[in-house]
């Protein structure tokens, strides 16, 4: 495929057979799964992935890669393409016949809320592959007490179970991203691991409590709750977010959920 990478988009190509081969292997596609790929590009897992799934459905924003694409895989298998935004589609039209797999070497430039419109829509999904920014799956799978550990920690694990599968270096893409990559998987919890009351105070509560890491929660979370209901709740108003685990912060949140 005669393309340029196009930097707008985001577009690092994977081309490394022995990479491609672990991530399709990871992947166990079987016939009758319903795979969505998201970004599938000049087609390097598309293709496997349909010969071995029979279908597959993808989005891809780029519409100088449509005809290539549907020309690479048009003996392959029932491949449906959505030239669209990721990032605005709705992935629950796609799962009437069931839950989703969703697959793909996101954009880094675009992954965190990628990742979290993808949360959003998480009853309809039942496990992800991702290709992303290696640094980026660290954050996803960081344990409190570390630097890597932040919102996107807390609100992935809250909905899912993150395994970082592999490292993926510069050299398997084409061009060469300036970063490592990781392969990561997640896998949506059937029922979150904590009790959080209201889901929309909980996202607002952490995202005020990392939003300024270096501050103490006294005063990230002074505008939804006092010093004293920090303590009453076990926790000294004086740490850092950094520093909660999973639990604590549904603590938190359910306590100004029953305030409110």
């Amino acid at each position: 495929m005669n393309h340029r990478p196009r930097k707008r988009f985001g577009q690092n190509f994977l081309h490394d057979p022995a990479i491609i081969d672990r991530i399709v292997a990871a992947i166990q596609p079987r016939p009758g799964d319903r795979l969505v790929e998201i970004g599938p590009g000049q087609g390097a897992i598309t293709l496997p992935l349909l010969q071995a799934a029979g279908r597959l459905v993808v989005i891809e924003l780029d519409r100088d890669l449509i005809l290539p694409l549907q020309a690479r895989c048009r003996a392959a298998g029932e491949l449906t393409i959505h030239n669209t935004d990721a990032l605005r589609f709705d992935f629950c039209q796609l799962a009437t016949g069931g839950p989703l797999q969703v697959v793909g070497n996101l954009p880094y430039n675009i992954s965190t809320p990628l990742l979290f419109h993808l949360l959003a829509q998480g009853d309809c999904i039942r496990e992800m592959f991702f290709m992303l920014q290696k640094e980026v799956v660290e954050r996803m799978a960081a344990a409190p007490g570390g630097g890597s550990y932040g919102r996107l920690s807390v609100m992935l694990q809250y909905r899912c179970r993150v395994t970082p599968l592999f490292g993926i270096g510069p050299g398997a893409f084409n061009p060469p991203p300036r970063v490592e990559s990781a392969f990561v998987h997640l896998a949506p919890h059937p029922a979150p691991p904590v009790t959080v009351d209201d889901e929309q105070v909980f996202s607002e509560l952490v995202r005020r409590a990392f939003a300024q890491r270096r501050k103490t929660l006294r005063n990230t979370l002074r505008e939804m709750m006092s010093a004293e209901e920090i303590s009453s709740a076990g926790i000294d108003p004086t740490r850092r977010a950094e520093t909660l685990s999973l639990e604590q912060f549904a603590g938190l949140a359910n306590r100004v959920a029953a305030a409110r």
